[in-house]
């Protein structure tokens, strides 16, 4: 019998007990197992999925890394370009705000090449006008820009394009300058020696077709000054009409010959002869002036002093600065002329032979210019004599040089090589 509390506290009811139910058992153990196996397959596909998901945010990353690398690479490529570059490069934002500059632009505008553009630094004032200009004139326009230096004058040439932005109506405007000044130079030059070809081969005709007349007016004059000997007032117009007609005829020959690229054809030459025939063909000249030519030449030489040369070029050369002198003088004006052998700066010489005229002599500030062609000072001449004479000169093996003084007259010396 079971026994009873004394104490009146109440005893739990006892639990019946039951035999396990091993089929039940064996289920309950079951799906145990296959919870367990479906939870640790679950786990190692997580765990795969974790690594492959590992594996490829490592091929991303590492993706990444290369492509900032490339971007790297590039960026710096493209910098080096654009240092580089011989025309300048200008970015500036829609406000025309600079937002880059490359050293050849810094240059052109005078910006330090140390300085930063921070804060976008607005375009000069100056340049402002004329990139709007080219901004509104569409893609391809071309503009120059007269810039002041302490060189002279710059001209720049602007062109301009767009960099569109997805974010924004107007992307940034690219400019490109660059430094024409020696290509316009350039091409004034080539223009202008165009021009002067052209002039050239036309003053050339024209002095052909004017040649062969005056030759003619020439010869008539001279028959016509040989029958009126005796008519004294017909006689001086007779020598005016014969010293136009000479003068002339030396202007026409300087043309010629400036224009004439041929070699002299060079063979002995008697220089006292050719100056006495060249002097007696200029005494109307001389006396329409008023003016006299003295000849003085050496005494002691019957053989006569030669030289290799061509006759009618180096007689071009005596008339030039025959005429040169009488322009120079005043009426009553003496022309010395000096021929003789020797030497000058210790070269021997075939001959030396000086002009020495009375006039007011060259400015200082002209006797470097006086054999320049196109350079006179007397209004009218064509101021090729000079420098046709230094070419012929030059072209015979010798030199013309020029000494003058303001109001000591000027002296042209020539020396030929025996």
């Amino acid at each position: 019998m079971p026994t009873l509390p004394t104490t009146g506290e109440i005893l739990p009811a006892p639990i019946p007990t039951m035999a396990p139910d091993p089929e039940a058992l064996n289920q309950a153990f079951e799906s145990f197992a296959l919870a367990a196996g479906s939870l640790e397959a679950s786990y190692g596909q997580l765990q795969a999925e974790l690594a492959r998901l590992r594996h490829e945010l490592e091929v991303k990353n590492r993706d990444l890394q290369q492509s900032l690398a490339a971007n790297e690479s590039m960026r710096a490529w493209l910098s080096r370009t654009l240092q580089g570059l011989p025309c300048g490069v200008l970015v500036a934002d829609s406000k025309l705000q600079l937002r880059l500059a490359n050293p050849e632009a810094r240059r052109l505008l005078a910006i330090d090449q140390k300085s930063t553009l921070r804060n976008f630094t607005p375009v000069p004032e100056s340049l402002q006008k004329l990139l709007v200009d080219i901004i509104f004139s569409g893609p391809g326009a071309e503009r120059i820009w007269p810039l002041e230096g302490g060189e002279g004058e710059r001209l720049i040439a602007i062109t301009c394009a767009v960099l569109p932005e997805p974010t924004s109506e107007r992307g940034d405007f690219v400019f490109i300058l660059r430094d024409v000044t020696e290509q316009r130079r350039l091409e004034r030059e080539r223009e202008s020696a165009r021009r002067l070809q052209a002039l050239g081969e036309m003053t050339t005709v024209l002095a052909h077709e004017i040649r062969n007349p005056l030759a003619s007016l020439e010869l008539f004059a001279g028959l016509i000054t040989d029958a009126t000997r005796e008519q004294l007032d017909v006689s001086q117009w007779c020598v005016h009409l014969q010293a136009g007609l000479r003068a002339l005829s030396a202007t026409v020959n300087n043309v010629l010959q400036f224009h004439t690229q041929a070699p002299p054809q060079r063979v002995p030459v008697n220089v006292e002869k050719l100056l006495d025939d060249t002097l007696e063909f200029l005494q109307p000249l001389a006396l329409q002036r008023g003016m006299a030519i003295r000849l003085m030449k050496p005494s002691h030489t019957d053989e006569g002093i030669w030289v290799q040369g061509d006759a009618h070029r180096l007689q071009q050369v005596f008339f030039n600065l025959a005429i040169n002198a009488f322009r120079a003088m005043s009426s009553g004006g003496i022309l010395t002329v000096r021929v003789r052998r020797g030497q000058l700066e210790g070269t021997n010489l075939g001959a030396r032979i000086d002009f020495e005229d009375q006039g007011g002599g060259i400015a200082p500030e002209n006797l470097q210019r006086v054999f320049s062609a196109g350079f006179t000072t007397t209004p009218g001449s064509p101021g090729l004599g000079l420098a046709v004479s230094k070419r012929v000169v030059e072209q015979h093996g010798g030199t013309l040089r020029v000494k003058s003084a303001p109001h000591h007259g000027s002296t042209f010396t020539m020396v030929f090589p025996s």
